[in-house]
């Protein structure tokens, strides 16, 4: 339903047991389509997308 679905902390999968791999196949066939991104905002990994992506839906770029 979201527009853009960010998945935050990957940092942390290793230690709780999720494999970002399955996350990500589970994640295309239920958005079909529809964007994500994996992100860390610790290290500012996928932080680009995020910005990108409300600035060109939101009509806020140049």
């Amino acid at each position: 339903r979201s527009d853009l679905l960010v998945i935050n902390k990957i940092d942390l999968a290793p230690y709780v047991g999720a494999s970002l791999e399955v996350m990500e196949q589970d994640t295309l066939a239920m958005r079909r389509g529809r964007p994500f991104v994996f992100s860390n905002m610790k290290t500012g990994e996928g932080l680009e997308q995020i910005v990108e992506f409300i600035e060109y839906e939101g009509m806020l770029g140049d």
